[in-house]
């Protein structure tokens, strides 16, 4: 009855979550990668994996820690089909739910003494966590210092751009550059209106390409959508270093849409679709 009720229970959640992927896609997948630092990377990487291991990736992915969060909506954005669907992660959330529940009737009296102890041995627990927490400061410190050089790299707000941007000075014109850490996957993906694209992974070849703006009397503003404007700050540190006069967006392009400015559609060339099974 466990297992019956467990099963139904697992693969109501998945269906939910497969219609969400199906109908929102992007949206839902969005939510759900949040936490990630890159969650436009984390869809895609995932997608990639998911549509290369083929649709029996539903039979195990409830034991892969982050796949088993993105599986169900991850099929419906790539449009597999419902029965297929139904039948694969059926049978992976028996195979799942039927795992735990043997595991927990053969080694009940393993689990119980399990429990006990950590009862026993609660104040080591609060130990380790406080250890763990030690540690966590001392990489947030380590992290801190290492990006020191840094400090210098120019900031503006959305604000100030924008008014540079409203009252132009023909003596140093403005070149603003998307340099997002990633592709772009959304076909409602948008970017600051008349921002050029830098792809930071293939930086050389495109500063080589670039090489007459940089080389021009201008002002380059650079954003992105990371944490603490951790690309930016990376790309505005090193054309500096070549020479380019670089500032970095504060907010990255959160804040510019959050203050309403103007925003323009990715072009279509450089948008990456998502694959599909069907």
């Amino acid at each position: 009855m466990v297992i019956v009720i467990a099963t139904v229970a697992q693969q109501a959640g998945s269906a939910i979550l497969y219609l969400g992927g199906r109908y929102t896609g992007w949206w839902l997948l969005t939510r759900l990668c949040g936490l990630s630092l890159n969650s436009e990377s984390c869809i895609f990487s995932s997608a990639e994996f998911f549509y290369r291991s083929g649709s029996t990736t539903l039979l195990f992915a409830r034991f892969v820690p982050g796949l088993n969060s993105i599986a169900s909506p991850l099929a419906g954005s790539l449009h597999m089909r419902v029965t297929r669907f139904l039948i694969l992660d059926g049978i992976g959330a028996l195979v799942f739910v039927s795992t735990f529940a043997l595991g927990g009737y053969l080694l009940s009296e393993v689990i119980e003494t399990v429990v006990r102890r950590f009862i026993v041995f609660g104040h080591l627990l609060l130990v380790v966590l406080a250890l763990a927490a030690i540690g966590y400061g001392v990489w947030v410190l380590i992290f801190t210092i290492r990006n020191r050089k840094y400090r210098d790299v120019a900031r503006v707000s959305a604000a100030q751009l924008r008014a540079r941007m409203e009252n132009p000075d023909p003596a140093r014109p403005i070149v603003v550059a998307d340099v997002r850490s990633h592709g772009y996957y959304d076909p409602d993906a948008v970017r600051i209106e008349r921002s050029i694209r830098i792809e930071p992974s293939r930086l050389p070849k495109e500063l080589e390409a670039l090489k007459e703006m940089l080389e021009c009397d201008c002002d380059i503003f650079v954003y992105c959508s990371c944490m603490k404007q951790a690309t930016s700050i990376r790309i505005a540190h090193m054309l500096s270093k070549m020479g380019a006069r670089v500032t970095v967006i504060e907010g990255g392009m959160k804040s510019w849409i959050k203050a309403g400015y103007p925003t323009e559609r990715v072009p279509a060339h450089d948008l990456a679709h998502l694959p599909r099974f069907d």
